[in-house]
């Protein structure tokens, strides 16, 4: 599914540019399909590290309990995407999900879709929390519908 050329979609509340490097690319002479994985993490950390209130990736209390991507057009090395991640609603009591779009930076195609499913986790007791209060609170506020990116 693309975004018509003359619909750009509204900007979610956390972005970042990536270069297509040479390593990422496959026989195809495209991006490898692996290659967004690593994006969507560096995308979760964006989003979530601040809410944690640090920037030290070993202070995140989350785990991922699923991942999937969508893969819509080929890319080519030297492109760069604009990545986008936002939470979807409803959020669960100890997880919510995250969803990621890959696109043009001119925002007038969209390369790719991503989801997560996250689950909040207390490493010392190993097992599932509660999304805390303030974290929750914010995720809220950020949270789009899933089926306006064509997740159901």
């Amino acid at each position: 599914m693309s975004i018509a050329a003359d619909t750009a979609p509204p900007s979610w509340p956390c972005r970042r540019l990536f270069t297509i490097y040479y390593h990422d690319i496959d026989v195809l002479n495209h991006l490898n399909h692996a290659a967004y994985f690593p994006m969507m993490e560096t995308l979760r950390c964006d989003y979530y590290l601040p809410m944690v209130g640090s920037n030290d990736p070993r202070a995140i209390d989350i785990i991922l309990a699923e991942a999937s991507c969508r893969y819509l057009a080929p890319v080519e090395y030297g492109q760069v995407l604009l990545g986008e991640v936002a939470p979807a609603r409803p959020l669960g009591r100890t997880s919510f999900s995250l969803l990621y779009r890959f696109r043009d930076p001119e925002g007038l195609k969209v390369y790719a879709r991503g989801r997560t499913v996250i689950v909040c986790f207390d490493y010392e007791r190993n097992e599932k929390k509660e999304i805390p209060p303030d974290r929750r609170q914010r995720l809220a506020q950020d949270a789009i519908d899933p089926a306006s990116e064509g997740w159901a």
